[in-house]
């Protein structure tokens, strides 16, 4: 796009991509809550063929590499290629298995650990060393650049752990069906469609590390407010917190990718681009592996510690019990049918609660992430002239 358009038309060319990319969150989740519920979770995934099959027409039909990237005599590096594929590849198995095998007591999943690390390791040195790279990384040596990777990368981190966690919590503690977890995930793709032609405006204007640094609080405040709900919670006390997080996701993007390639020669942005979405995506992934293995065991570590509390020999909950208890048996159960079932729903109780306080920590944890890499922007030199953010989500 960069390419294609003249300087003067820049701005107005990633406005509209800028608003293309947010759209995605508002209608994605609210489409996949619909096909789940009216056909099956699959069409989730059958939906994309059409579009994919469109974005390759397109793409070969308005796409082209400019004169300047375009390799007549350069090998290819296979080798690093290979190397990055299995070493990504088997990080990926990991993360997405680890969780489900108990990570490292499966013996396959260690040998992958032992695989991967050993073929990203190699790659790092082979890229090094090569002289035609597929990935060109002495590119880190720009502070700027290295600095904004990491701060990507920790975005996709947290954004797709929190994008991961706020469904689990609307669905399976408080019962939102499908297509209406999907509707209550919609005032983040609207925050972010609102700040991102601002945005894309106010980074010719003001410094856009200072539009950096007041997305990344806004993003840890909102995180916070996450943190503080509770089973009583209704649809507004998610809906504000998720839109002011979409306004903060529109404060990052732009400023964070304008920023990060203010410095990169024309000729590496590809290269450069490339790097800064795939630790992005690592990132992402990463988070989504954390995220699910955190949920799981402190859910039950919680259980434990509410449980350790909850006595048939303590009054209140003899009292509780006997209330439940009373129901069952007014439904017509004997005392030991009614007994067992009040026990039941105590437990139901408890694992409720245990479910609420691990969503509840996270949330927290994931504001402490964003808070803590705040001091990172001042780390990052100012742009020398205002330039439109490159295509990097």
């Amino acid at each position: 796009m960069l390419e294609a358009f003249p300087p003067a038309q820049r701005g107005k060319a990633m406005g509209f991509w800028g608003l293309g990319i947010v759209v995605a969150p508002m209608l994605g989740p609210v489409l996949g809550g619909w096909l789940t519920d009216n056909y099956s979770w699959r069409w989730v995934f059958y939906v994309n063929i059409p579009v994919g099959i469109a974005s390759i027409i397109m793409t070969k039909m308005f796409i082209f590499d400019p004169p300047y990237i375009r390799r007549t005599t350069a090998r290819v590096d296979t080798w690093g290629i290979g190397m990055l594929a299995v070493g990504i590849g088997s990080l990926q198995v990991i993360l997405d298995k680890g969780q489900q095998e108990d990570w490292f007591s499966s013996n396959w999943i260690t040998s992958l650990a032992i695989l991967s690390a050993a073929m990203l390791v190699l790659f790092i040195i082979h890229e090094l060393r090569t002289a035609d790279p597929v990935l060109r990384l002495r590119v880190f040596k720009e502070r700027t650049y290295a600095t904004g990777v990491f701060l990507m990368t920790t975005l996709g981190f947290v954004l797709y752990g929190s994008l991961v966690l706020l469904p689990l919590f609307l669905q399976t503690v408080l019962g939102y069906p499908a297509i209406e977890a999907g509707i209550a995930m919609a005032p983040r793709g609207l925050g972010s469609f609102i700040a991102m032609p601002i945005v894309g405006f106010l980074t010719t204007k003001i410094d856009p590390r200072k539009l950096l640094g007041v997305g990344l609080i806004g993003g840890a405040i909102t995180l916070f407010a996450l943190g503080s709900l509770n089973l009583q919670v209704g649809y507004w006390d998610i809906f504000w917190p998720q839109f002011f997080q979409g306004l903060s996701m529109g404060l990052i993007f732009v400023p964070l990718t304008t920023t990060t390639m203010s410095l990169i020669a024309r000729e590496e942005m590809g290269n450069a681009t490339s790097l800064f979405n795939l630790m992005r995506n690592l990132g992402g992934s990463v988070g989504i592996a954390t995220i699910a293995t955190m949920l799981s065991r402190n859910a039950q570590t919680q259980y434990n510690i509410l449980g350790a509390h909850v006595s048939a020999y303590d009054t209140r909950v003899g009292t509780l019990l006997a209330q439940i208890r009373g129901a069952f048996m007014a439904r017509g159960m004997d005392f030991t049918t009614a007994t067992r079932a009040a026990y039941a729903a105590l437990s139901g109780m408890v694992s409720q609660q245990a479910v609420m306080v691990a969503f509840v920590q996270l949330f927290r944890i994931l504001a402490v992430v964003f808070a803590v890499v705040i001091p990172l922007v001042f780390i990052m030199r100012r742009p020398k002239t205002a330039q439109p953010a490159v295509s990097a989500h």
